[in-house]
């Protein structure tokens, strides 16, 4: 006997089988989206985990002293700098490691500063000649005569991120109690009258020391009690000098590889933070000595010394000064500056070289000299073996590369400006021309944006 099945068609008893359906139609819904948020997010950490540098080795490296940031410069340094034989490789490579500024909030990408181009800006210029009264007069275009302006609007871009400009009033603010030196030659001294000339806008320094010649000065900022120096120093070593401001020397240099120059080492425990720099003047004629003896020379035809090389005297040079510096006991914050290149032409300054041009170059349309690739390949090569021994003892060594982007403004020099109106009575007058120094306002104000951005790098390390 077959049963019969029924089919319950009571109202009721549809809408109630209905309403159970619809509950489980949604539970099955909403556990889905669940999962596949859950999911989501697993392969999105997973995926920042993979693309996020390795992290700075924190038990290696000391506090700076404080200042303040924003949230648009903040980032991490890199743990080293690249070989040499990396940088040369590819100019564009410089620094695959560093950190972007936006580490901070785990965004994974890398940013080399040094690494980029200079773009068109429309915007004024800090300050001018009238603002400022900290310019020398060699680097006074403006005052000068120099009828071109378009030097003037130009801002270093890195390619990878964005750059944020010198802020006066936060960098005074986070100086507060603080000393700053540049130390070196007249780039040095070209490098803190910029500084000066933007700190102006905020406050004026007052200047309360200077030496016999100008040369060495220290001013002071009483509402925030920083003081900012510039100590003149070309070697970095002792030396015995014998020429006369315009450069025309009655002898030899007598350098001694072995020692430094008193001037600023019996100064630098008072400095928070340095920028040390050397250079060209290992160009010069020299006699060179090591243990109060004569070694050798640097071009030094008719003297019975053995020729050395600027290239060897400027490696021991930097490796006695990287020893003093990481091995001093002082935890200052110090920036290695690379060597600035010059753009004459035709010529050398000596020789009739000018600087005529009026914007910058492409990145590729120019190549360095081969004294500047010398010297740049001994910095960084000394720089890394110096910033481990630092890190250390706990002072912090940073390298602050200027080369690279220097080399594509050689518009940006007095040329022959470096006299007042050289033209005036003859339009066709020789005059000496200046394509070593930089005019202020110029490309070197940029430098000290650099400068900014790795103090916040370094403190958010």
């Amino acid at each position: 006997m077959v049963k019969e099945m029924r089919i319950d068609l009571n109202p009721s008893s549809l809408h109630k089988r209905h309403h159970v359906f619809v509950k489980f139609a949604v539970s099955f819904l909403l556990l889905g989206l669940a999962f596949r948020l859950f999911v989501s997010d697993s392969i999105r950490f997973s995926s920042s985990v993979v693309e996020t540098p390795p992290l700075v080795d924190t038990n290696s490296i000391t506090e700076s002293p404080p200042l303040s940031s924003s949230s648009s410069s903040s980032s991490s340094l890199p743990a080293q700098a690249p070989s040499s034989g990396d940088l040369l490789a590819n100019e564009s490579q410089a620094f695959p490691n560093e950190i972007s500024p936006n580490s901070m909030y785990a965004v994974a990408a890398e940013c080399d500063i040094f690494t980029g181009d200079w773009v068109p800006d429309p915007s004024a210029p800090a300050y001018t000649n009238a603002s400022c009264h900290e310019i020398e007069g060699h680097q006074n275009c403006m005052r000068n005569g120099r009828p071109d302006s378009g030097y003037l609007y130009w801002r270093w871009n890195p390619r990878d991120c964005e750059l944020p400009r010198f802020d006066p009033g936060k960098f005074l603010d986070s100086m507060r109690n603080k000393s700053w030196a540049f130390i070196g030659d007249s780039i040095s001294r070209n490098h803190v009258q910029s500084l000066l000339c933007i700190l102006s806008q905020v406050e004026q320094a007052v200047e309360v020391y200077h030496d016999e010649e100008y040369r060495s000065k220290r001013w002071h900022f009483p509402s925030h009690n920083f003081t900012l120096s510039v100590v003149w120093t070309p070697f970095l070593l002792k030396a015995y000098i014998f020429e006369d401001i315009n450069g025309v020397s009655s002898s030899e240099i007598q350098l001694h590889l072995d020692k430094l120059d008193e001037t600023w080492t019996e100064q630098f425990k008072n400095f928070d933070y340095a920028v040390i720099a050397g250079g060209k003047w290992f160009l010069k004629t020299a006699i060179y000595h090591e243990n109060d003896t004569v070694t050798g020379c640097h071009y030094c035809p008719g003297k019975n010394f053995t020729e050395l090389g600027f290239d060897y005297a400027y490696r021991r040079a930097l490796k006695t000064v990287l020893n003093f510096l990481t091995n001093s006991g002082h935890k200052a914050f110090i920036f290695l500056r690379t060597t600035t290149p010059d753009h004459f032409e035709n010529g050398e300054w000596f020789s009739g070289g000018t600087c005529n041009r009026t914007a910058p170059f492409k990145d590729g349309e120019v190549d360095m000299k081969d004294v500047d690739i010398v010297m740049r390949d001994i910095e960084l090569e000394e720089y890394e073996k110096a910033a481990p021994v630092g890190a250390e003892s706990g002072v912090i060594l940073k390298l602050l590369y200027t080369t690279r982007l220097s080399l594509l403004r050689p518009d940006g020099h007095p040329g022959p400006y470096r006299q007042y109106q050289p033209f005036t009575k003859d339009k066709n007058t020789q005059v000496q021309n200046d394509c070593l120094h930089w005019c202020l306002p110029g490309p070197i104000d940029s430098w000290n944006d650099l400068l900014m951005e790795m103090i916040n790098r370094g403190i958010h390390q």
